[in-house]
């Protein structure tokens, strides 16, 4: 398999491993697909984290395989990779991804669908597509806009330069740049923290944050407060209130 999951302590690790670079061929686009529908069913991964291994996160697409495709052929999978990156980023729970080395073209694309970014010292990010007569296809041009800003969003997309772990935070395009040899650890930190946390809430806080951002104010409200009223049915609502009244705040254990 060219990608994996690996599940402990209720974070699962969604593992690129395409060796030399974990070039993202339809194949690979596919399996994510899967392994993120996988992580959004299963109740035992409450966090995820999306890892490319110690050298590097994913140098994007598979170029020779799109060289031989025309655009009838393009017009086809075009959906598919689009949906493969969709799947990871509606993941319902919290997701970070772990950067080492390349993140550009798709691999950027992808760390994009995440919600949380860590990026070794070493992590150089881009959207090269430019420099092939193209522009990003798996969500780089909305998803990276809706990051950084347009103006910066562009600057990447129309140049289609690579910048450093240091820049890329910067730019907001990482939140946190770490060690190469710590990425993995806090990452999976940052996951198994989470995955402690109160599901629902979790996953109310996403969906509200992230579509949200894609209306108008007041259809973002509407959605916050009918999943803010929906909580108060739900077991960890009472504990978490019960635990803050009766031992202060933080100390809540939920199920």
């Amino acid at each position: 398999m060219t990608v994996n999951l690996e599940v402990a302590d209720g974070v699962g690790t969604i593992r690129l491993d395409r060796p030399p670079m974990n070039a993202l061929d339809i194949a690979t686009q596919d399996r994510l697909r899967e392994l993120a529908e996988e992580v959004t069913r299963r109740d035992d991964v409450r966090a995820v984290v999306l890892w490319g291994g110690e050298k590097v996160f994913a140098a994007g697409a598979d170029i020779k395989e799109m060289q031989v495709m025309d655009h009838a052929a393009m017009v086809v999978r075009s959906k598919g990779l689009q949906d493969a990156f969709t799947a990871v980023a509606r993941i319902p729970k919290p997701v970070v991804a772990a950067l080492t080395g390349y993140a550009l073209g798709g691999g950027c694309e992808l760390a994009l669908c995440a919600d949380f970014r860590i990026a070794a010292d070493n992590a150089k990010l881009g959207q090269p597509e430019i420099l092939l007569g193209l522009i990003p296809g798996a969500g780089g041009t909305q998803r990276l806009a809706r990051l950084v800003g347009p103006s910066k969003a562009k600057d990447l997309i129309f140049t289609g330069r690579q910048v450093k772990a240091d820049e890329a935070r910067t730019l907001g395009l990482v939140d946190r740049v770490v060690p190469a040899a710590e990425v993995h650890e806090q990452a999976h930190a940052w996951a198994a923290r989470l995955a402690a946390g109160p599901a629902l809430a979790l996953r109310a806080a996403k969906e509200s944050v992230d579509a949200g951002l894609e209306t108008d104010i007041d259809t973002g409200l509407a959605i916050e407060r009918t999943w803010f009223a929906g909580l108060f049915a739900t077991e960890d609502r009472e504990i978490g209130m019960r635990s803050f009244v009766e031992e202060g705040p933080g100390k809540a254990k939920f199920r």
